[in-house]
């Protein structure tokens, strides 16, 4: 239920008309059939704080929101030059990279627009949504340029938005400082482990193969372990975890 309530409330914030270029990118770029594992991961966030997944679903859209937005930059010629994303062309093949620039900027906004929607926690929730999207930045960056070992650009191109994604949801849910600490190192680990299983399904992991899926394996123990001591549901989490640590098996 809540999956379709994600899908209806981004078509409600990507029904803009004029200019009409500008809304089909956008729509093409966000409405392409991604998997959500992050407006999801803020939900679950939510529910294991005893919170209302309900309560998290702006704070959910955003996250998928700035995720479109860095998918759309990160294929751009001036990047990584990808024609093809999800099965379908990359919004700069299909629509030019000049609209591909401004739709990427302005799902961007629109991300910090559902997130102060919130119904609690809102301006919290959109402070730790910028950190996010600087940190996505900084994180292509520094593998733009040689600058940052493979932890830092792991940390801030994928991990930044699974910790925005599990705090935004504690904080929608009314959870405890303690609770967001928990979440916060539960969603750093997950995404550590789910870039260097990403790396894996794609053949140019860094390390040996071996090597690779000794880190998977810790950072997939680490996230399961933080999850001790929060009040609600952890289920879910905990299975969703296991279930991106062998995709590649």
């Amino acid at each position: 239920m809540m999956a379709e309530k994600i899908e209806e409330t981004l078509a409600e914030l990507l029904s803009g008309a004029r200019p009409a270029i500008l809304f089909d990118a956008m729509r093409h770029a966000v409405m392409s059939g991604g998997k959500r594992l992050r407006p999801r991961l803020c939900l679950l966030a939510a529910k294991a704080v005893g919170g209302n997944e309900a309560d998290a679903l702006y704070p959910a859209c955003a996250i998928e929101l700035l995720h479109s937005y860095t998918l759309i930059h990160d294929d751009l010629p001036s990047m990584d030059g990808d024609t093809v994303r999800r099965g379908r062309p990359s919004v700069w093949a299909k629509f030019g990279e000049a609209n591909a620039v401004l739709a990427g900027d302005a799902i961007q906004a629109l991300a910090f627009s559902a997130a102060v929607r919130a119904p609690r926690n809102a301006g919290r929730i959109v402070a730790v949504l910028a950190e996010a999207g600087v940190g996505v930045v900084r994180g292509q960056a520094a593998e733009l340029n040689g600058e940052g070992d493979i932890g830092f650009v792991y940390r801030h191109k994928t991990a930044d938005l699974f910790m925005a994604a599990a705090v935004t949801g504690a904080l929608a849910g009314g959870g405890s400082e303690a609770d967001i600490e928990r979440l916060r190192t539960y969603a750093l680990n997950l995404g550590l482990a789910f870039q260097h299983e990403d790396n894996l399904l794609d053949g140019d992991s860094p390390c040996s193969r071996e090597e690779a899926w000794r880190k998977i394996a810790d950072f997939t123990s680490k996230a399961i372990s933080a999850l001790g001591g929060l009040t609600g549901d952890t289920a879910p989490l905990a299975a969703l975890a296991e279930k991106l640590a062998v995709r590649s098996a």
